[in-house]
């Protein structure tokens, strides 16, 4: 449910498997393409640029499945605005031990139970599979393959265990790169958040891509103190934070309160990571402003200043950062550095 950049590229790839994948999206143009063309993945190498023939469904072709075989498993992949409508969508067609699994920015598992219940669904974070969807039926990755010496995708049940659903999503995810079962959800859920946090909302606000971001003094200063509030929120919530694109979490809460030492380490590890990536990399919060779409800030930047709010543990960065997306968004200002001045 949701054949953009994350959903279609793994889509893709467990089609490419031999896997029986239905990729159902909502733009008509793209699905035609894909239709017609097949789906155009490339990457940052020339063995990662394929041509991929799929079974691509507008949303409203997803009621033949009333006629063919259920629905084992529904990987969500939408916007996390959609979330609900997408659920509510392919909920009847679920074989009766089928079960649904976020592919997504942001928390939405409980969204999702909330339509087929806990024990239908599963959590999945991508770790560091930056990709965009440019045009209709092409989909590039900006940044390297993940590998063993990274694993992408962390699949976890939402009370811990390791069960054979799970084990069967990361071997479904293993043909697109690097995956594994968690019995960290949370804290994986909310480290992704973290770097979700300090990335999305900043370019989507300034304009800057990934590189320009944290290449930058200005802007990587900004974006290494929502970090650390985000931090301090998810400790204050319980949750056991993993280490991100090589940074501990205590390092980084540390970095944007004022520790020297911690700063230095964390502006490393940010610069080392930038040198990684394609430079036309864009974190999906910016390629939704480029496009005119709705943007997650809500769901992001604004979620984590709601959940400080309600422990006491403030996060104002990351409240101010919400505003001055909207205002970008609403057309109140152009997207540039200016917007989060002084912040």
């Amino acid at each position: 449910m949701g054949a953009g950049a994350i959903g279609g590229y793994a889509g893709a790839h467990m089609t490419r498997a031999g896997h029986d994948v239905a990729l159902i999206d909502a733009w008509p143009e793209h699905v035609d393409y894909m239709r017609k063309h097949g789906l155009q993945l490339s990457g940052m190498t020339e063995a990662e640029t394929l041509s991929i023939e799929v079974n691509a469904l507008h949303i409203t072709d997803v009621q033949r499945f009333a006629k063919e075989r259920p629905v084992n498993v529904a990987f969500i992949c939408v916007k996390s605005y959609d979330t609900e409508c997408a659920t509510q969508l392919i909920k009847p067609y679920l074989a009766p031990n089928g079960f649904v699994v976020s592919l997504q920015n942001c928390i939405n598992e409980e969204r999702i139970a909330g339509v087929v219940g806990w024990g239908k669904t599963v959590g999945c974070i991508a770790s560091l599979v930056a990709a965009e969807l440019y045009k209709a039926g092409h989909i590039k990755r900006t940044v390297p393959m993940g590998g063993e010496k990274h694993i992408v995708y962390r699949v976890g049940e939402v009370h811990g265990r390791v069960t054979p659903r799970a084990t069967e999503v990361a071997e479904l995810l293993r043909s697109a790169d690097s995956a594994k079962v968690t019995t960290n959800l949370w804290g994986e859920r909310w480290s992704k958040l973290v770097v979700n946090s300090m990335r999305n909302g900043l370019s989507a606000a300034t304009g800057l891509s990934g590189n320009e971001r944290d290449l930058t003094e200005g802007p990587r200063w900004l974006s290494i103190r929502l970090g650390s509030e985000a931090v301090r929120v998810g400790q204050a919530l319980g949750y056991q934070l993993e280490r991100m694109l090589g940074m501990e979490p205590e390092s980084l809460a540390r970095a944007g309160e004022g520790s020297k030492d911690a700063l230095a380490e964390i502006v490393d590890s940010l610069v080392e990571n930038a040198k990684k990536r394609s430079d036309e990399q864009r974190p999906s919060m910016a390629q939704d402003m480029a496009k005119g779409r709705r943007t997650e800030t809500d769901f992001i930047n604004g979620y984590i200043a709601e959940r400080g709010a309600e422990i006491d543990v403030p996060a104002p960065t990351h409240a101010k950062v919400n505003d001055a997306v909207k205002r970008v968004e609403r057309g109140e200002s152009p997207a540039s550095v200016e917007v989060v001045r002084g912040i």
